[in-house]
């Protein structure tokens, strides 16, 4: 294995506080949805959707690339959903991926395809709810 890179973040006070990057590009209050401080502060769940977002799109035109396809752009839009049962509390994920320029079984297949390669799909393998929605355009 060859590490390419690190990301470290810092959170303070849970859901009720603060997260930080070591770089402090991140620098965000932190808040649970439905509080009276939700309007000013994130959460993590929008967090992870953000990344899983971008993660999933550079997978996704990383495969358009590979397979020199041609395509008008690309939009990936994460949903993550916090939810409970009897055992706790866990995430599910839905993916809308939007590829312009491509018909519907093309679109379908570059996404189950970047969804192979993607580093968050990846990790999140068997552990996560994750739903796939692909849409040409």
């Amino acid at each position: 294995m060859k590490p390419l890179f690190t990301a470290s973040a810092t959170a303070i006070g849970g859901r009720e506080g603060r997260v930080t990057s070591t770089d402090g590009v991140i620098d965000l209050n932190v808040s649970m949805p439905g509080s009276k401080h939700a309007d000013e502060a994130t959460n993590p769940e929008q967090l992870f959707a953000a990344g899983y977002a971008a993660c999933f799109g550079s997978a996704l035109n990383l495969v358009i690339g590979k397979e020199r396809i041609k395509t008008d752009g690309t939009n990936v839009t994460g949903h993550v959903t916090l939810n409970q049962d009897d055992e706790g509390f866990f995430i599910s994920v839905e993916l809308e991926v939007e590829i312009k320029g491509v018909d519907q079984a093309t679109a379908e297949r570059l996404v189950e395809a970047a969804h192979q390669v993607c580093p968050y799909s990846k990790a999140t393998r068997g552990n996560v709810d994750v739903k796939l929605t692909a849409k040409a355009a």
